[in-house]
């Protein structure tokens, strides 16, 4: 069953928050962040494994293609973590490489105590060679109390621009809607999509309600999720929202969710990003397109 926030007239409002400037037909799509109205394009790019290439110059260079052809499509946030081995690094190497500032740069913090907070903030803001990131998130609530006074500090201080907190896999949902209800939070990222739709019962009803904006991760159950579906062949009616592949009708699914501010797909390959970017442009499911879309999936 779709969550509350996907009744009618709660859809028609959703459609406001939509970027109205968005010229050509095949511009991409942004939502706002609501406590900034900052606007960012409603497919991002993540790190997780991907991005994990070490030194190795052939793959360094590949990720800064997959960055390259990312921002060409249109794209702007880019998320990572210190829990991601290598690839703030090689996100740093190819934002160099590529001479790129329209970057929405989105990070954590995961490191127990919460002391040792600033000084791994400090190292992964130069790993990325940014002068503040624009998104600081406490990852999967690792001393989660700790990190959210230093961030809302550094927030107040100037040194980053939005505070986060996230959690993937369904995880400790309860305690993410606890901290979203007492704090002032920008962001929060959940795992979601056309299989795992929990996060539609409690958290993004809260996020619209508190202002909150809302990261996507998993959206492909890292792979899983497209390689398993992708066996059957794309529904008809996929062409109505001009879907042309498995993945690009689940994040069409996803992002048309008011909620949700943006989907952060992680790929090795430049046509799966630009396939991935090219998914946040008209026209989006409405209500009863993601009903049909959750129904034809059940079956399968």
């Amino acid at each position: 069953m779709l969550a509350p926030a996907t009744t009618a007239s709660k859809w028609t409002s959703a459609r406001s928050f939509l970027a109205t400037t968005r010229g050509s037909a095949q511009s991409v799509l942004t939502r706002k962040v609501p406590s900034s109205g900052e606007a960012l394009p409603l497919v991002g790019l993540g790190s997780w494994i991907t991005f994990n290439v070490g030194n190795d110059p052939p793959a360094r260079d590949a990720c800064a293609e997959v960055m390259r052809a990312f921002f060409s499509a249109g794209g702007r946030m880019i998320d990572s973590s210190p829990m991601y081995g290598s690839s703030q690094g090689v996100i740093g190497d190819a934002l160099r490489k590529l001479g790129t500032t329209n970057v929405f740069s989105a990070d954590k913090v995961w490191v127990s105590p919460g002391a040792r907070g600033p000084a791994q903030i400090e190292a992964s803001r130069k790993f990325w060679g940014v002068a503040k990131f624009d998104l600081l998130q406490v990852h999967n609530l690792l001393a989660w109390e700790e990190h959210l006074r230093t961030l809302f500090a550094m927030k107040a201080a100037g040194t980053v621009r939005h505070v986060g907190i996230t959690t993937s896999e369904g995880r400790r949902h309860a305690d993410v809607e606890k901290i979203m209800r007492a704090h002032p939070l920008d962001f929060v990222q959940v795992s979601y999509n056309v299989v795992d739709r929990e996060a539609e019962n409690r958290i993004l009803p809260l996020a619209r309600e508190r202002g909150i904006a809302v990261i996507v991760n998993r959206p492909f159950r890292e792979g899983d999720l497209v390689r398993t579906i992708m066996r059957k062949p794309l529904p008809a009616f996929a062409a109505e929202i001009e879907a042309k592949s498995w993945a690009q009708l689940i994040l069409k699914f996803i992002i048309s969710h008011p909620a949700v501010t943006c989907a952060i797909p992680a790929t090795t390959r430049v046509d799966h990003v630009q396939e991935n970017v090219a998914a946040a442009r008209d026209p989006l499911p409405d209500a009863a397109m993601r009903a049909r879309i959750v129904a034809h999936v059940e079956k399968l």
